[in-house]
């Protein structure tokens, strides 16, 4: 889910020019590739109140995600295609993470 997404955002920025790849995209990846990291050291705290504070985190590090792939498709870096698709893949993941934030919430109140 977040890892083939943020592989998928690897794979298309390793192709690019050196100047768009070391400006733009190695924000791009570093945001994508933290999006799945901070959920992963949060499930690892096993603590209710740590696991959805990096939730949180990972949901920062998405929405900063959208707005570098944002970013690529307004400078022409990407085409609508990949813009369109890979935010599609981004905002199913944001609802999938929101999801996931609230089930914890619901787990501290019983």
């Amino acid at each position: 889910m977040f890892v083939d997404v943020s592989d998928e955002i690897w794979n298309l920025v390793i192709e690019w020019k050196s100047f768009e790849k070391y400006t733009i995209g190695t924000q791009f990846v570093k945001a994508a590739d933290s999006i799945s990291a901070n959920i992963s050291e949060g499930y690892g705290r096993y603590s209710f109140n740590e696991n959805k504070q990096f939730c949180y985190y990972g949901r920062g590090s998405l929405s900063e995600t959208k707005t570098w792939l944002d970013k690529a498709f307004r400078r022409n870096i990407i085409t609508e295609n990949t813009y369109k698709n890979l935010f599609e893949k981004l905002d199913l993941n944001h609802i999938k993470l929101n999801a996931y934030i609230n089930s914890i919430k619901r787990q501290q109140t019983l």
